[in-house]
């Protein structure tokens, strides 16, 4: 049931609605309104009152394919009118989404400028159209984008709309590849082991690695019961081993379950009182960040590990635990009115922190906590844990780019079972191939043929980073999970492909164009193409396969195997 929303109780809530008409969009507004048009098929609306503002629009839905948002977890179908708003907050989801038509075009995309929200969205089953509505407290304006262009356009528009007015201060290490110990190593945390992945790492272009769960505590059953005191239990000399790890070449990134004061730690005797909620199967408490005691504490904690081990980042996990639709009630040694405040002093303090010390400290955090409110206190954004799943690390990964605006960008760490084939341990790289690939597999366990497949497309990665991240990002079919990705760079056109479709060649476009191929079909297709180019086949472990001109006129194949990349150079 809780997934039926009662049609009249939005509008209840926000008073009476009255008609306003912009650029042919007719929208139903309560409170004060205003209106204008800030380019072509692009207007930001406005409302303004004492209590609940709504703004509500219809489009006809016609030539519609997916309704895009950030939650890879919703499926992507036409929702009906009827179904639950979603409810945006500063640490879970953000406020956008978009109706994506035929030929990947956006029928209407919207955004609201703040990040708590109440957004509905559905098929109207008496006439066919598509109704939007967003709902907030004393003012909001939403961005409503009806250009008719790539719906990737459209949200990259919706990025900078958030993002006017500041720079982007992403140190390059954040968008290295990097090594994760959560899937190799779990809590099986020591000096040795880190050293031992961090140097193999480096051989094949690992540049980062981050140390998870398991550094803190030498239980191993996992649980959080021993997260809050933060001291470095299972990496002693701590010091001495994170300089041992820069002296190889490679940065170093701790995490941290920041909300949880579990009930084994110290801490728990100090701030057990201060409870935003409790959850017994996690062994913690989620501690209130309104009351500064816990601020400073969790402060503190997290700032050592830049501060006095010499870190270069850290990896901080579980910020949308902080979401409580009803926190109790603060106590009077409360300082924050709302928790969002409290959330946002705390990351402030700590990024104020850590980068007084290292001025190009990484700070990661991960899906849902994707709002542009947390932009200020993050440098890089993961893709929440998917192992083993490449078609969703893809989807996730491409959700997130869209939205990211400069953050970076990040892959669910990849892992493999220990007999998978060099072939598809190259395509678990391509499925991500447009965001930073983090590794979680012991290295020194891998065969040849697995590091030589890590080795070549890292070195991809590595060499085409301006065009793979930075690029215009085009996927294609959100409602088929992006079976082709493009992302387009200065003179460089980077292709994915994970079914067996079609690649154009327009050759004005580039001087070098890259095809991965992650499907079984090894004919790839070239399409709208003229003249001729050089072609390079290799395989998946980076093997050349075949070299020679290639004149690209009408619809050509070339033969590229799973797992391996064609590129083609023009003068």
């Amino acid at each position: 049931m809780e997934q039926i929303w009662e049609p009249h109780a939005g509008a209840a809530a926000a008073g009476r609605p009255r008609p306003l008409a912009v650029e042919g969009l007719e929208l139903l507004v309560t409170g004060e309104a205003t209106a204008r048009v800030t380019d072509q098929g692009v207007i930001e609306v406005t409302a303004a009152d004492a209590g609940e503002v709504r703004i509500e629009w219809r489009v006809p839905c016609v030539d519609a394919t997916a309704f895009w948002t950030p939650e890879s977890s919703l499926s992507g179908w036409l929702p009906a009118a009827w179904s639950a708003p979603r409810r945006t907050a500063l640490t879970r989801g953000a406020p956008v989404a978009a109706l994506v038509g035929t030929g990947d075009v956006a029928i209407c995309a919207f955004a609201a400028d703040r990040v708590d929200v109440l957004a509905g969205a559905g098929v109207v089953e008496e006439s066919g159209e598509f109704r939007f509505w967003v709902q907030a407290t004393g003012r909001l304006t939403v961005r409503i984008d009806t250009s008719r262009r790539h719906f990737a356009r459209c949200l990259a528009g919706i990025a900078g709309w958030w993002w006017a007015g500041r720079e982007a201060d992403v140190p390059d290490a954040a968008r290295l590849p990097a090594y994760s110990t959560w899937y190799s190593l779990h809590q099986e945390v020591s000096p040795e082991a880190v050293e031992t992945q961090a140097a193999l790492g480096k051989e094949l272009g690992l540049d980062v690695i981050i140390v998870d769960d398991g550094w803190m505590t030498g239980d191993r059953t996992r649980g959080y019961a021993h997260c809050g005191d933060w001291e470095p239990v299972s990496l002693p000399d701590t010091a001495a081993h994170v300089r041992r790890v820069h002296d190889l070449g490679v940065q170093y990134m701790l995490w941290y379950a920041l909300p949880f004061i579990g009930v084994d730690s110290e801490a728990a005797k100090k701030l057990g009182r201060y409870a935003l909620r409790e959850n017994d199967r996690m062994g913690a408490i989620v501690a209130d960040p309104r009351y500064a005691v816990v601020r400073e504490h969790l402060t503190d904690r997290l700032a050592r590990a830049v501060e006095e081990w010499g870190m270069d980042g850290l990896k901080i996990d579980f910020v949308d635990w902080f979401d409580v639709q009803d926190p109790p009630e603060a106590g009077p040694e409360a300082d924050c009115a709302t928790v969002a405040e409290g959330v946002e002093r705390l990351l402030a303090a700590i990024r104020g922190r850590i980068t007084a010390v290292r001025p190009q400290a990484m700070i990661e955090h991960r899906q849902p906590y994707v709002s542009p409110g947390l932009w200020p206190y993050t440098t890089m954004v993961r893709a929440t844990d998917c192992p083993l799943s490449p078609a969703e690390n893809r989807q996730r990964t491409i959700d997130t780019r869209l939205v990211a605006g400069p953050m970076a960008v990040h892959a669910d760490m990849l892992m493999w079972h220990p007999a998978e084939p060099p072939e598809q341990v190259a395509c678990h790289l391509i499925n991500v191939l447009f965001s930073v690939p983090q590794i979680s597999v012991d290295l020194a366990t891998q065969t040849p043929e697995q590091r030589e497949v890590l080795a070549f497309w890292l070195g991809i990665v590595r060499e085409h980073l301006a065009t793979l991240q930075l690029g215009e990002l085009r996927p294609a079919r959100p409602d088929l999970g992006y079976p082709l990705v493009t992302a387009v760079g200065p003179d460089t056109v980077a292709v994915a492909r994970y079914a067996p479709l079609p690649v154009r060649a327009v050759a004005e476009s580039w001087r070098t164009l890259l095809v991965a191929n992650a499907d079984n079909d090894p004919e790839v297709h070239l399409v709208g193409g003229t003249g001729q180019a050089e072609a390079t086949v290799q395989d998946a472990r980076g093997r050349v396969l075949q070299q020679g001109a290639l004149d690209l006129t009408g619809s050509v194949v070339v033969p590229v195997p799973r797992g391996g990349l064609l590129t083609l150079r023009r003068p």
